[in-house]
């Protein structure tokens, strides 16, 4: 009896852990857009640090943590620019081709001669 419930005890843990996983991505703006994503991580950047001390004094260590870097890094700016990069290549694409078509006709042509 125990053999068939452990399996469906182990997947019934599995999906409760994914299903908490997605609704703390979507509650907390991860999946919304770049904007929420952006406030998310501040709120990540504000919280993470005092919760691993309060959980280090919790445990009894004294570890010396090595200081948060800082990034300047906007998630809109690069998306943005990603998205240019994108249109900007998939505009010059028909001429590109164009011209690598003839590049590597005239080449044929030069290798019969």
């Amino acid at each position: 009896m125990a053999a068939r419930i452990l399996p469906v005890v182990k997947l019934a843990t599995k999906v409760t852990i994914a299903g908490g996983a997605l609704y703390v991505a979507v509650d907390s703006g991860l999946l919304g857009s770049s904007e929420q994503g952006s406030k998310a991580l501040e709120k990540a950047k504000a919280a993470v640090p005092p919760a691993i001390e309060e959980w280090m004094k919790y445990f009894g260590l004294e570890a010396q943590l090595p200081t948060v870097p800082k990034i300047e890094f906007s998630p809109v700016e690069t998306w943005n620019s990603g998205v240019r990069w994108t249109i900007s290549s998939l505009s010059e694409a028909p001429t590109k081709a164009s011209e690598y078509t003839s590049q590597g006709l005239q080449y044929l042509k030069d290798l019969t001669k």
